[in-house]
C-alpha cells in the first residue's frame, strides 16, 4: 500500500523513539546535502530527516528542492541537534513531485502578506497561512459541535433565493439571460424575467435567515452555516464580496435567551481553538506581537491576541442599551475632545467601530452587548418594543474589532411586521412566504448572524480579512 505515511504532527508528539516510519511532504529546507525540513500542514514545526551521505545518488539530491513533495521512510530516533527532539534517519527516499527552485514562488525567507495574497493558491504552505487555516478549522467543527450538541437541526439553506433578506438591494444577480442586450423585454423596457431560468429574478442570498425562521417554525432549534454575497464595492480590510455566515433561528426565544445562546456560543467556540490549536495561536500570537513592535506606540493594541482571547471567554459581556451606549460616548473625553472620527451628537446615531472599540476597550474593558437600538437603523424583521421607537435588536462587541454578532428577537405579530414593511418599502407580496409564519402558528422567536471571517480575524489576530479566506473575492479580484 503506498500511502502509509505518518503525520509529521503525531512523529513529534509523540514520546516513542526508534521505530520505523514513513512520512510524506514538501521540503522547507535542504542544507548540507543532508539534512531536510520537512512539513505536510498537519503543523507548522517542521520534521528533520537526516539523509546519511552515500544514501542518495546525485541524480535524486540534485532533486531535494524547496517545494519539492518527498516521501521518507526510515527510523526515528532520539535528535542529537538542540532545535529538535526526534528526527527520521532515512533509509529511502522518493521524489513525488518536483519543483524548480529558481521558478518556486515561496523562497525560504520572509514574505509580506500582501505577495502571499497574490499567490494565494501556494500561501497555505507558509506558517502563518498554514497556522489561520488550522484554526478557521477548528472553529468551523466548534460551531457544529456547539450546535449538534443542544439539539439544533443544521438546515442548508438556498444560495440563490429570489428575496434579499436585508432590503439593501446590494446583490448579485443570478441569470442565464444573454448579456448582450438581446434579453427578452417587457413593454416598458425592463427585463422580462418570465423568460429566465427561473421564471424570476433571482440573486445570490446575502442571508439565510429568512429561510431559517422558517424551519424555526417546524424544529424549533436550527442554524444555518454557509456562503453569502454581498454586491459592496467595499475595498477594506473588513469586507467581501463573499464570505460565510453562522445564522442559528430559535422558536420560544426573546432578546434575553438570544443575548445568553450568542454569549455562550462565542466563549465556546473561542475556547475549542483555545485548546486544540495552543501551538498554532502561540505562533500567531508572537507573529502579531512582532507586528505591533513596528507601530508607533499610539497606534498599538491594548493586549496581545492570547490576552484578548482569554479576556472574551473569561468575562461575562456587559449588557446596556443602545441609549445608555450614546449617553456614555457623548459624555466621553474622546468625544468632548473630538478624538472620535465620527462625533456623537445625538441620540439615533448609527455607531461607528470607533466608537464600539471605546465602549469595549476604554469604558468597560470586556465585550460589551448594545440592545435597544433605533427603529430606524434596523431591519424591518426586528420586533418592536412598546415605546415605538426601538426594537429588540442586539450587537455583541469585541476588542480589537468591534461589532462581531448582530441578532434580534423576531417580530413575530403580523400587524405589526405588515406596518413595518410598508413603512420600509419591502414589498409583502414577494415575501408572502414569510408572513406565513406569522399567519399559521406564530410564536415568539430570535436568532443572530455571526460572519464567519470575522470571527476567524479575531481569532488569529490578522488584520486584513483577505487573509482568513482561503481564496477571497473582493471588487476587481476573482482570481483561481
Amino acid at each position: 500500500m503506498f500511502n502509509i505515511r505518518k503525520k509529521i504532527y503525531s512523529v513529534l508528539q509523540s514520546e516513542e523513539v526508534n521505530y520505523k516510519a514513513t512520512v510524506m511532504g514538501w521540503v522547507r529546507t535542504f542544507r548540507n546535502n543532508q539534512f531536510i525540513a520537512l512539513n505536510d500542514g498537519s503543523t507548522n514545526n517542521n520534521l528533520q530527516v537526516v539523509a546519511a551521505l552515500g544514501l542518495l545518488d546525485e541524480s535524486v539530491m540534485k532533486r531535494i528542492t524547496t517545494g519539492a513533495c518527498i516521501k521518507v521512510t526510515g527510523e526515528v530516533v532520539a535528535s542529537l541537534g538542540k532545535a529538535q527532539r526526534v528526527e527520521l534517519k532515512a533509509d529511502s527516499l522518493e521524489i513525488l513531485g518536483d519543483s524548480d527552485s529558481e521558478k518556486f514562488p515561496l523562497q525560504p525567507k520572509k514574505h509580506s502578506l500582501e505577495f502571499l495574497r497574490e499567490n494565494a493558491h501556494i500561501r497555505f504552505r507558509t506558517n502563518t497561512f498554514g497556522a489561520i487555516f488550522r484554526v478557521r478549522h477548528s472553529l468551523a467543527f466548534a460551531i457544529h459541535q456547539f450546535f449538534n450538541d443542544r439539539g439544533f437541526v443544521y438546515m442548508h439553506t438556498p444560495i440563490i433565493t429570489g428575496s434579499d433578506a436585508e432590503g439593501a438591494g446590494e446583490m448579485f444577480r443570478v441569470t442565464t439571460l444573454p448579456l448582450d442586450g438581446s434579453a427578452p423585454k417587457n413593454e416598458d423596457g425592463s427585463i422580462n424575467y418570465k423568460e429566465d431560468f427561473f421564471g424570476k429574478s433571482t440573486n445570490l442570498t446575502v442571508s439565510g435567515q429568512l429561510e431559517g425562521e422558517l424551519a424555526a417554525m417546524a424544529f424549533a432549534d436550527v442554524y444555518t452555516f454557509g456562503p453569502t454575497f454581498r454586491a459592496e464595492n467595499s475595498n477594506t480590510t473588513r469586507h467581501l464580496a463573499e464570505f460565510w455566515m453562522i445564522e442559528p433561528e430559535v422558536a420560544f426565544n426573546d432578546l434575553e435567551d438570544n443575548m445568553n445562546l450568542a454569549e455562550e456560543f462565542i466563549k465556546y467556540i473561542i475556547k475549542y481553538a483555545m485548546d486544540k490549536n495552543a501551538e498554532d495561536l502561540a505562533f500567531l500570537s508572537q507573529r502579531l506581537e512582532e507586528e505591533e513592535k513596528q507601530k508607533p506606540l499610539a497606534e498599538r493594541a491594548g493586549m496581545g491576541l492570547l490576552e484578548k482571547l482569554n479576556f472574551v471567554v473569561n468575562n461575562d459581556f456587559e449588557r446596556l442599551t443602545y441609549t445608555e451606549a450614546i449617553q456614555i460616548l457623548k459624555e466621553s473625553s474622546h468625544n468632548k475632545k473630538k478624538k472620535f472620527q465620527y462625533l456623537i451628537e445625538e441620540w439615533g446615531a448609527d455607531l461607528q467601530s470607533e466608537h464600539e472599540r471605546y465602549l469595549v476597550e476604554k469604558h468597560f474593558k470586556k465585550p460589551v452587548i448594545l440592545t435597544d437600538y433605533p427603529k430606524d437603523i434596523k431591519s424591518f424583521y426586528m420586533r418592536m418594543n412598546d415605546d415605538g421607537k426601538t426594537v429588540a435588536a442586539m450587537d455583541i462587541l469585541a476588542p480589537g474589532i468591534g461589532e462581531i454578532v448582530g441578532g434580534s428577537q423576531r417580530e413575530e405579530r403580523l400587524d405589526k411586521l405588515l406596518q413595518r414593511m410598508e413603512e420600509m418599502n419591502v414589498p409583502a407580496v414577494e415575501l408572502d412566504f414569510y408572513l406565513d409564519t406569522r399567519r399559521f402558528g406564530a410564536c415568539p422567536h430570535a436568532g443572530f448572524g455571526l460572519g464567519f471571517e470575522r470571527l476567524v480575524l479575531f481569532v488569529t489576530g490578522m488584520t486584513n480579512i483577505r487573509d482568513v479566506i482561503p481564496f477571497p473575492r473582493y471588487p476587481k479580484s476573482a482570481a483561481f
